[in-house]
């Protein structure tokens, strides 16, 4: 199964196009909204699992940015809707339990338990001459590819589909 998995922001999205059996990223980078929409308008994949905004909690008010963020989820699904394809959400605090153990995790921890789990240099990157499994990968793609690998994990253990 190919999964587009997609960090979603409120002008730009990173994402990461995953195979489920041997999570290997085929394809990834963060792209204006405008080119993520043509990424989930063409169909290449199986499946669509996008993150979703969750509630800041008590007395934490919610930002333009995020609203405009809530907006191209809704463009996001709907297109892969019309393209006949599935979708499902990640939650981050899901990604943070699943690759971390732990609610508390930060975005350096999740990368760092990425790292742990696929590399075999301590960068996860490598070089040009000698990549490692993350060559390549920046910014907003490291947390697209934890929404991809949680929701392959889930899905593996039986919790979706």
């Amino acid at each position: 199964m190919i999964v587009l998995a997609v960090d979603p922001g409120n002008a730009e999205s990173g994402y990461a196009v995953i195979d489920s059996d041997s999570y290997e990223p085929a394809d990834f980078g963060k792209v204006e909204n405008a080119e993520m929409r043509k990424i989930l308008g063409s169909g290449a994949y199986d499946i669509a699992v996008i993150e979703m905004v969750a509630h800041y909690g008590k007395g934490m008010p919610a930002g333009k940015t995020v609203f405009d963020t809530c907006v191209w989820i809704g463009r996001f699904v709907e297109l892969a809707i019309c393209r006949g394809r599935k979708f499902d959400y990640i939650m981050r605090g899901e990604e943070k339990i699943n690759l971390c153990g732990s609610a508390r995790a930060k975005d350096a921890n999740i990368r760092q338990a990425l790292i742990d789990r696929f590399a075999r240099t301590p960068s996860g990157k490598g070089t040009k001459k000698e990549p490692d499994f993350f060559y390549g990968f920046a910014a907003d793609v490291w947390q697209a590819f934890a929404v991809g690998v949680t929701w392959i994990d889930k899905m593996k253990r039986g919790r979706f589909l």
